[in-house]
């Protein structure tokens, strides 16, 4: 039994409870993600999503053909 949750096994919670297993690496951060981990997955390749999310327009520009242009007037 552990002495600071008094459970068995720890409660997730606890300081002492173990890691969540790593299931995938973030292809943007390189962290692991883990069991409960919420991700985005892109031609086998996994983010966080937090990662994904805040670098969307630059895994579509990089990965997905995406452009970036600058509407010019005809003339």
């Amino acid at each position: 039994m552990c002495d600071i949750c008094h459970m068995t096994p720890c409660d997730p919670r606890c300081p002492n409870a173990p890691e969540p297993q790593e299931v995938y690496t973030c292809k943007l951060c390189g962290e692991a993600i883990r069991v409960g981990d919420d991700y985005y997955e892109m031609d086998g390749e996994f983010y966080h999503e937090d990662c994904f999310e805040d670098n969307a327009v630059k895994i579509l520009l990089d990965e997905c053909g995406a452009m970036k242009g600058v509407a010019k007037e005809d003339g």
